[in-house]
């Protein structure tokens, strides 16, 4: 998730750097002079660019789906646990179940049995202790107990005339079922994009123009980058480096603010993200021909007569 998104970025930061330097140490100019014009400077950024645009698509489109459902998987399998599967040996462990602190010696291999176990429950007011615990299944219904063998409960507290002391030799402690609860975002983030394409809730269609948009940062920052790496040796290396970090900080940003309205409802998915990118491919194109422009508005100046 984190890769689609740096991915573009160190890209960006990698062609301020190279042409920065090269406009500092004077190798462009001596490049422009040779014959290598800007545009052919874009192209063979922009070929660059593809590869990145393709490798955050592929990312973005199945990688990344994937990954959020395989650790969605992982954190089922890990809540369906249940409490005494998760314990540790020597360590006191407050359980899920309220009110419940469990306290083992040792563990067998297959996590089926526990051995000196001690168990105490505050709302019960009882402290249990017992050689050995065994994870058992109801096949009927389904539940399941630790069953304790050969042990002392103790009911009460002490000094009052209901406490209680019990020897067993066997005591079923009955391990309550868990309930995960699954983000909504979430859910979404670990949908495979061919159920985006036909669902029709807003948030399936942010999150699908989310994924799809993400390819189109590569070429566009490249854009931005061809026109912001443009330094005088005067000014310095880094001087060009805060603008266009700026840039790329209100680029990315109002991607994330166009998601959150069109997830809401607030904005059309027709219009979503994509004016974002259209902005900003627009004002790639000014920067980079902004001499041009200048230029051809200030010759219509001069060809007005007075």
């Amino acid at each position: 998730e984190f890769l689609q998104v740096i991915l573009p970025l160190g890209f960006y930061i990698g062609i301020l750097l190279a042409y920065g330097r090269m406009y500092l140490e004077s190798e462009m100019t001596v490049l422009h002079s040779c014959g290598m014009s800007r545009n052919r400077l874009l192209k063979m950024s922009l070929s660059l660019s593809v590869l990145i645009a393709i490798f955050v698509g592929t990312t973005s489109l199945y990688a990344t789906p994937w990954g959020f459902q395989k650790a969605k998987d992982l954190l089922t399998e890990s809540a369906n646990l249940s409490e005494f599967e998760l314990l540790f040996a020597g360590r006191f462990q407050e359980q899920r179940s309220q009110g419940r602190v469990t306290y083992v010696e040792s563990i067998s291999d297959d996590k089926k049995t526990l051995f000196g176990v001690y168990i105490a429950e505050t709302e019960r007011q009882s402290q249990t202790y017992a050689e050995y615990g065994v994870m058992n299944t109801n096949e009927t219904t389904g539940e399941k107990f630790l069953l304790l063998h050969n042990g002392t409960r103790y009911l009460g507290s002490p000094g009052e005339n209901a406490f209680k002391v019990m020897q067993f030799d066997m005591l079923g402690v009955r391990i309550d079922d868990q309930t995960v609860k699954e983000a909504k975002s979430y859910k979404i983030a670990a949908r495979p994009t061919s159920q985006l394409l036909s669902a029709q809730d807003n948030a399936s269609a942010a999150e699908l123009q989310w994924r799809l948009s993400l390819p189109f940062l590569a070429p566009i920052v490249c854009l931005l980058a061809v026109a912001f790496s443009k330094v005088n040796p005067r000014q310095g290396r880094f001087v060009h480096l805060f603008p266009a970090m700026l840039i790329y900080v209100a680029y990315l940003g109002l991607l994330m603010t166009a998601r959150s309205k069109v997830e809401k409802g607030d904005l059309p998915p027709a219009i979503g993200m994509w004016a974002v990118h259209a902005l900003f491919f627009v004002i790639s194109l000014l920067m980079l021909y902004r001499e041009n422009i200048v230029n051809l508005l200030k010759s219509k100046r001069s060809s007005v007569p007075e």
